[in-house]
């Protein structure tokens, strides 16, 4: 059963310990009249002059994995005072992310569960030094929260600056840090403009970004900065593999966490020249039989024209001889006003002897690597020289267990 849905809010950022809201404000993915406050460069940029003069009167802070395990607790199940939102209990924590973002309970549950395994199995605490971090999160997952949770470990203050489609969980989990005890002025919420990003890559002392190449290209790579860019995740399929059991092993790859996850599957290569085209159409009917609620959920698209943008996407970087395979049509409007980009399958012309990423170049394809935040692989055949260059090029790449 769906939450009732959430009230009109202005999310607010978090700034010198306080929520705070702001006269410069976005509106949000969903319902009309939900909002996410927006901080200028030029009060940035106070704000870190604020920390330095703030940090040396700060007490000792220990105890930090406890109280990291106590917020990622409350974060999935408590009730929380959010910035602008007010008292936020789990099943309206859930609410506003299905209204806002798409993503189904079941697929929330699972992403909470990784952030306090991931927080469990962590080594031994790290010995805190002076830097004030920022985390600039992605849109198509929260999991990757678990960034700010080491960063909070490690550094002496974290900043987040949440993605514009998906500010929910951050502030949610700011939020829960401060319920633990986390000292105020350790903490902050940063939403911006895009262009806003640079302005705190310089205000701040260590960075993690989260983006597609894009974003990548524009920012410049430091031994402060870690950018986890697209994956371009892969699969080799041995020649001696039968379909069955291919499609079986790659099925969860590809449609696993809605196929948001940068590890997601997005091609697979046969080594076998006759082999890709009855492995694609196994996945494709595979793919094909996936119900958007069932055991690999989808997410809904909330920005009007998305799903329609990123599926015609696919068919844009289609070469002459190129098929889709999937036979459902590539959205779905369920009777619930819920859109989903529905899974596809690409099946790519040819024995591919070459491989190389770049726009002008004939060796390379631009559905290789290619991501969208739903189930999306292209199959091909390649030669050991081309397989080599694609897993090379991938960040990701999977074996079948011998």
């Amino acid at each position: 059963m769906t939450p009732e849905p959430s009230v009109a809010v202005t999310i607010s950022a978090f700034r010198r310990g306080e929520w705070r809201t702001s006269l410069d404000r976005a509106p949000l993915p969903g319902p009309a009249g939900r909002e996410l406050a927006l901080v200028p460069e030029i009060v940035a940029d106070a704000d870190r002059r604020w920390w330095d003069s703030a940090l040396p009167a700060l007490p000792l802070f220990t105890g930090r994995r406890e109280l990291l395990l106590t917020a990622l607790e409350l974060f999935d199940t408590g009730t929380l005072t959010v910035g602008g939102i007010g008292e936020q209990s789990a099943e309206a924590f859930r609410a506003a992310l299905w209204e806002s973002a798409g993503l189904p309970g079941p697929l929330v549950d699972r992403w909470c569960a990784m952030l306090r395994d991931g927080v469990l199995k962590k080594d031994d605490a790290p010995e805190p030094d002076g830097a004030l971090a920022l985390v600039a999160l992605p849109g198509n997952t929260f999991t990757c929260l678990d960034a700010v949770c080491d960063q909070a470990e490690r550094s002496a203050g974290v900043w987040l600056r949440p993605s514009r489609r998906e500010p929910v969980s951050a502030a949610r989990l700011v939020a829960a840090l401060l319920a633990a005890g986390w000292p105020r002025a350790r903490l902050g919420f940063y939403p911006g403009e895009q262009r806003s990003l640079h302005g705190l890559l310089r205000l701040t002392d260590r960075h993690v970004v989260y983006g597609g190449a894009r974003l990548a290209t524009s920012v410049r790579s430091s031994p402060a900065l870690t950018l986890h860019g697209p994956g371009r995740g892969c699969a080799l399929v041995p020649p001696d593999m039968p379909t069955d059991d291919a499609v079986a092993w790659l099925l969860p790859l590809i449609a696993a966490d809605s196929g948001r996850f940068c590890s997601n599957v997005r091609t697979v290569v046969c080594e076998k020249p006759d082999a890709a085209a009855p492995l694609a159409r196994g996945l494709a009917a595979a793919l094909d039989a996936l119900p958007p609620d069932g055991p690999w959920p989808l997410t809904a698209f909330r920005e009007p024209g998305a799903a329609e943008s990123t599926t015609r996407g696919i068919r844009d970087r289609l070469r002459p001889g190129d098929r889709i395979l999937t036979r459902r049509p590539p959205v779905l409007h369920s009777t619930a006003d819920d859109v989903y980009a529905l899974p596809h399958i690409a099946l790519l012309d040819g024995h591919v002897t070459a491989f190389t990423r770049g726009p002008d170049d004939a060796a390379s394809h631009p559905l290789i690597g290619h991501e969208v935040p739903f189930p999306f692989a292209a199959v091909l055949s390649a030669s050991p020289r081309a397989a080599d260059a694609i897993t090379a090029d991938a960040l990701f790449v999977y074996r079948p267990a011998k």
